[in-house]
């Protein structure tokens, strides 16, 4: 049967409070510039009575990536969980809007809908106080089988690691997509989630990911490595995964598939402007390539071009129309329509 979705995205669903305050506002509520801190509800509270207005706009790193691989012409669906409160139906709305279904139905009881409140300094640094709220408690109960079952790819937020439950829901929705003949991937999204959970992520990995995507911290953390080399042959020596998608900042990334190694540049940039979602939109840059079949190498230069088009602006997710710039950059993709 043909896949409903090129991607399925399971993470943390939150909404992205965006605002300006200068350096008074942060020492006045003894906010460490350019930090992200753990917030509870009480606290998320407070601080966002006390914020000038802003822009509310659904955020969380796998919602990220499947904004942008909407932006590139992919068709993409996202389980995650929120309440029925305001927010719960700004984050509905965003996804929705822009082409990515969200079909989950609303908690009514429990923690509010996650958020994030950004305070953007003058030097454009940003101070995130992030109060998980619902998205946390997503346990099994809340996969959407059938969206997995007919998705060519299911992509899982290592952010959402960390609870027991969440370790639950990532294995059995592998299961799902597995079952189905599909491909299951994950971002390893944090070193120090990977330090603390690191027998766990290691047996996922081993036993139910295809494609891995990390940086060279988390990839270090992973194996507990002290180099990036050494990493990449404990990759070889496990061959835990079928795709390792490596990103190394302005180094580039390197793919590795069995013997098949690929190293990508950096795309060029006039400006690095903030680097918040650049392996977001990284991972959805390849696996739109990838769910195109589209080769390796060519699914890096998409993912390149598009992490390049988030660190060039201010905010997570794409300005421009991605599908336009690659296409500006590569010429037209070699996709072949499917039956």
């Amino acid at each position: 049967m043909a896949a409903a979705f090129d991607v399925a995205g399971i993470g943390n669903a939150l909404v992205d409070v965006v605002t300006h305050v200068d350096d008074g506002f942060l020492v006045e509520q003894q906010l460490a510039k350019g930090t992200m801190t753990l917030v509870d509800s009480g606290t998320a509270d407070f601080l966002y009575g006390k914020m000038p207005p802003g822009v509310e706009i659904s955020g969380g790193s796998c919602a990220n990536t499947m904004a942008a691989i909407a932006s590139l012409g992919g068709k993409g669906a996202y389980i995650g969980k929120v309440k029925d409160d305001y927010f719960g139906q700004v984050f509905r709305h965003d996804m929705n809007a822009i082409g990515v279904q969200f079909s989950n139905e609303a908690s009514t009881d429990g923690p509010a809908t996650g958020r994030c409140l950004v305070l953007v300094s003058p030097d454009a640094q940003r101070t995130m106080c992030t109060d998980l709220g619902a998205a946390s408690l997503l346990g099994v109960g809340d996969l959407n089988g059938g969206v997995i079952q007919s998705s060519r790819v299911t992509y899982m937020e290592g952010y959402l690691f960390d609870r027991p439950e969440a370790q639950r829901a990532f294995i059995r929705a592998a299961e799902y997509a597995h079952d189905s003949g599909y491909k299951v991937s994950i971002s390893l999204s944090d070193p120090f989630c990977v330090d603390r959970h690191r027998d766990a992520f290691r047996a996922l990995v081993a036993d139910h990911i295809d494609i891995l995507f990390a940086n060279e911290e988390e990839i270090m953390s992973l194996y507990e490595a002290t180099v990036f080399d050494d990493a990449i042959q404990m990759l070889h020596t496990y061959g835990h995964v079928d795709i390792a998608c490596l990103t190394r900042s302005d180094k580039g990334s390197v793919i590795i598939h069995g013997d098949e190694v690929h190293v990508i540049d950096a795309e060029p940039v006039r400006a690095v402007v903030d680097t918040t979602g650049a392996g977001d939109a990284y991972a959805a840059g390849f696996l739109y390539g990838y769910t195109q079949d589209l080769g390796l190498g060519l699914c890096g230069r998409i993912a390149a071009i598009a992490a390049a088009e988030v660190i060039a602006h201010n905010g997570a997710r794409p300005e421009q129309n991605l599908a336009e710039l690659v296409k500006e950059k590569l010429g037209p993709l070699p996709i072949k329509p499917r039956e």
